[in-house]
This record gives C-alpha cells, structure tokens and sequence, in this order.
C-alpha cells in the first residue's frame, strides 16, 4: 500500500467520509475572485476581499506545501426539526464544525509523521482563504454544482470539508468528470435569486448571508422566510441528495432543547441561556443579537 493509499485509509478509519489528494499550486481562480469582489457580492464580508494571492496559491499560505489532503465528513442529521418551527441549517444542529474537523486533521497530520518523520503542514475547515470546494474538486471528491456547493456522486452535498496542506509530494487524484448537466432546480427554487446563474451567488441576496453575516438589519428586499440561521433550500431541492444518509458523528447530534427550539423562546432568551445552549455550536456565530434579530424578522410575517 502506498503512503497516499495509508493516509485515505487513515483518514477512513478517524471518521471522514471522503478523501483524496491534490498537488499545491495556483488555481488559477484569482480574476474570478476578484470580480466577484468588485461586484460587491461579498457583502459585509470584507475578509474575504483579503489574502486573494493566498487564496488562489496555497503555496503562499503554507510554506513548502507541496500537497493539498481534501477531507469531507458528513453532517446529515438522523432527526430534525419540525418544519413549522423557526428554521436553522442543518449544519449548524450539533457542535461546532470547525473543532470537530479540525480535531480529525490533527490526528490525521499526527498519522502522516509516522509516514514522513519530517512531514510539516497545516490543517484548515472553513478557517483561512482557502478555496475548500476547489481543491476538494481537483481531489476528485466530488464536483461543484450551480450552487456552488460540492456535490459527492452517491452521497450529496450535506459534508463540511477540511484541507491538510503539507510538504511531501504524494500521488495525486484526478478531477471527476460530472457535473449538473442541464438541472436548474436549485436556480429555480432559490427563494431570494441568490444563484444570479449557474456558479454565480450573489451573497448578499442569500439566506444564509443574511441571517448570519449580515451586520445591522437585514435587507429590506431579502425575504429571509422561516429561516433564522442559515438556508439549506438549494440542497433541499438537488437530486444528488436523495442519497444522503444520516452521518455517523456523535458530536452533530442535536439536543432535545434545540430541536424544540420555538420563536417565543428565542425572542425571550437572554445571553445566558443563548451560551448554554450555543455555546459549543456555530449559531454562536450570530451572537444572541443577530438570532434576536432574525426571530424578530421571522414574527413580523407571521
């Protein structure tokens, strides 16, 4: 079995659901990514208007990177809220991602030194400019749909991903060949119109935008609709997630006291029950200010 072989397996055994493994190098994405930004569609998200070389070369990120190691751990839950209640994304139903992921890419660097005494590297989920959804592409994961979200053939789109960037040259996968071909049903369900055309959201029109990044008030002309904290809408609707089946992390499992999380709740909550609650989840993102908000919204349209 071959190192690059070992470390797929490895990463397996500490719970990802998929792996594969990329050279470092230029993405060639950064014209892109700086129209995006002249469009204004990053919003209030200034920090993504930063670090654009580094984004695109992520040899400027990690010093003699060489490999890029994509990872994805699903986050498909066995149990759900009731739908007449205040909606929050899937992803954001257990603890927060990004320790979670994080913990399995340190075990997993930690494996790779037994391989390569001298491996050095950095591990990454959703943390730094890193082009996470490209570089899962190029790993062969799976492919980025007109939403812009990745999409793993057999599996859907309901994984966070991770990249462990390191100095040792390793047998690279190859990009799969699929794509959307002519489905449009994301664009079509889209309730705002964020996906502006196929691979082009406009964040500020989205959902998930607006009920987390936005600072301030939200839009006046953005319907958020039932959502207080993300939107899974374009995933809802994409054929490729009938596949999707219930993850196998413990630590994404919700709590009772979420999943009957009601809107009177959240408008009465104060600061310490809302750390009780999120404090090991992502919602505490939006700090109680911004989910009040959002309640606030959602009982204007009721």
């Amino acid at each position: 079995m071959t190192p690059s072989e070992k470390i797929k397996q490895h990463a397996l055994s500490l719970g990802f659901d998929a792996c594969g493994i990329c050279r470092a190098e230029s993405s060639g994405e950064e014209n892109n990514l700086q129209e995006w930004i002249r469009m204004n569609y990053q919003g209030d998200m200034s920090y993504l208007e930063r670090n654009i070389e580094k984004r695109d070369d992520p040899r400027l990120l990690v010093e003699g990177a060489k490999s890029i190691i994509s990872v994805a751990l699903n986050y498909y839950p066995h149990e759900k809220r009731d739908p007449n209640l205040p909606g929050f994304a899937y992803y954001a139903y257990g603890k927060d991602y990004h320790f979670v992921v994080k913990d399995k890419l340190k075990l997993l660097l930690a494996y790779i030194q037994t391989i390569f005494p001298d491996a050095e590297g950095r591990f990454f989920c959703d943390s730094a400019p890193v082009l996470e959804r490209y570089w899962a592409a190029k790993s062969g994961l799976g492919f980025i749909g007109k939403n812009t979200l990745l999409i793993i053939p057999g599996k859907g789109s309901f994984f966070f991903l991770g990249e462990l960037i390191i100095n040792q040259e390793l047998d690279y996968d190859s990009p799969i060949n699929l794509s959307c071909g002519s489905c449009s049903r994301c664009l079509e369900a889209c309730p705002t119109g964020a996906i502006e055309q196929p691979h082009l959201v406009n964040a500020t029109k989205c959902i998930s935008y607006q009920t987390i990044e936005k600072k301030g008030e939200q839009d006046e002309d953005v319907d958020t609709g039932n959502w207080v904290y993300g939107c899974d809408v374009c995933q809802l609707v994409c054929p490729w997630n009938r596949f999707s089946k219930p993850h196998t992390t413990p630590e994404f499992n919700p709590s009772s006291e979420f999943l009957s999380l009601d809107l009177e709740t959240l408008q009465m909550m104060n600061q310490e029950q809302f750390s009780s609650l999120f404090s090991k989840s992502a919602v505490k993102r939006s700090k109680l200010v911004g989910l009040q908000r959002n309640a606030k919204q959602l009982s204007k349209q009721k």
